[in-house]
């Protein structure tokens, strides 16, 4: 039973990776790879490939960087003719990025069901670019695979039969797990001659907060206390690095001298440094739930969470943008303030086995 398995972003290739490795084991199963190219340089894509041990794609379709129209478009323009090809049982999309909703929209159009994996998570934030995307892709899916309840919650109260829930766990903790003793060996701390729970992580690359220099100006007010007292190491984004190159916070950042800015990490070495920091300040939905299951503390750089599960159970706390509360909130972490985190339920390194058995059942 073929299923044509979707990455696009970076956020893609820690879920999709358990999903072939459960898919190859099923023996029911036959997983059609495309990556759509919507991340697409070394660190940010093939590195992840190749420590994640993913096979190459069946497919690239080198969509490349663009608007959301265009991204959107080219991604769906490329994919069609591949799904009336390969002639799919189902189409398997994860999380929400634009390659999502994309492949999505031409999987349903053309009469193949649809698999939603890290369905009915909402922020509640019509702001974000993610949340337009999740809305859509879970109103038009066929089976729906939540990471936790409040994503089932949510899709009920919009009117999504129950039969087509499941709440199966989260398939990037699976990743997670897989490799916590590979990223052990890494030798990034030794690289940055960093001493364990004695620097932080950044990152930053929403556009609510990377594109406004007001609001990355506040962000680096907060910054520039927290470097005073402990070492920052920032992998920058593109997004960040573009913005910050023809401005002048980019100077300003510069000259923090307890900022360390470092490309994007490979996965393993990105695991390393969060597992051993002593505090992460980040925008990224999924690096909340990553330093859930780390037991890191983890200051959210947003208003709003669309994984609550890592705020209620976990090390994670929603501080918004406002300086003055991420560093009352930096403070209580250094005070040891922060109440000893959970595992939520079923974040057990199975999700993706969980998954690939629903479908064997309901294809």
């Amino acid at each position: 039973m073929k299923i044509i398995c979707v990455a696009g972003a970076r956020p893609n290739f820690m879920k999709i990776a358990p999903l072939m490795a459960a898919f190859r084991a099923s023996g029911g199963l036959e997983a059609f790879l495309v990556h759509t190219g919507q991340h697409y340089d070394r660190q940010m894509s093939e590195l992840f490939f190749d420590q994640l041990g993913i096979p190459a794609p069946d497919a690239n379709l080198g969509v490349g960087s663009g608007s959301h129209a265009v991204q959107t478009a080219e991604i769906m323009r490329a994919f069609e003719p591949i799904v009336l090809e390969q002639r799919p049982a189902a189409v398997l999309v994860v999380g929400d990025v634009n390659s999502t909703i994309a492949c999505g929209l031409v999987a349903v159009k053309l009469g193949v069901k649809l698999v939603h994996v890290e369905a009915g998570l909402r922020s509640f934030d019509r702001t974000m670019p993610e949340e337009i995307n999740r809305l859509l892709t879970d109103a038009i899916s066929d089976l729906l695979f939540c990471t936790e309840q409040s994503g089932a919650d949510n899709l009920k109260r919009e009117g999504v039969p129950a039969e087509r829930i499941f709440l199966v766990g989260n398939v990037m903790i699976d990743t997670l797990l897989r490799n916590r003793d590979k990223a052990a060996a890494s030798t990034i701390l030794a690289d940055l001659k960093l001493a364990e729970r004695q620097y932080a992580v950044l990152t930053l690359h929403r556009p609510a907060n990377v594109d406004d220099p007001a609001i990355l100006g506040g962000l680096l007010d907060a910054i520039e206390q927290i470097q005073r007292r402990l070492t920052v190491v920032f992998p920058v984004h593109p997004r960040t690095r573009k913005n910050l190159a023809t401005g002048p916070l980019g100077k300003r950042m510069e000259a923090m001298g307890g900022l360390r800015m470092i490309p994007p990490a490979g996965y393993l070495d990105f695991l390393r440094l969060m597992s051993c920091a002593a505090v992460v300040l980040t925008d990224s939905g999924g690096i909340q739930e990553e330093t859930t299951i780390l037991k890191v503390p983890c200051l959210t750089l947003r208003d709003t969470t669309e994984r609550p599960i890592t705020a209620e159970v976990g090390s994670n706390r929603i501080v918004g943008t406002d300086p003055v509360k991420v560093l009352a909130a930096f403070n209580e972490v250094l005070a040891g303030k922060f109440p000893p985190p959970q595992v939520p339920p079923l974040w057990d390194g199975h999700a993706a086995q969980r998954i690939a058995d629903i479908l064997v059942e309901k294809l």
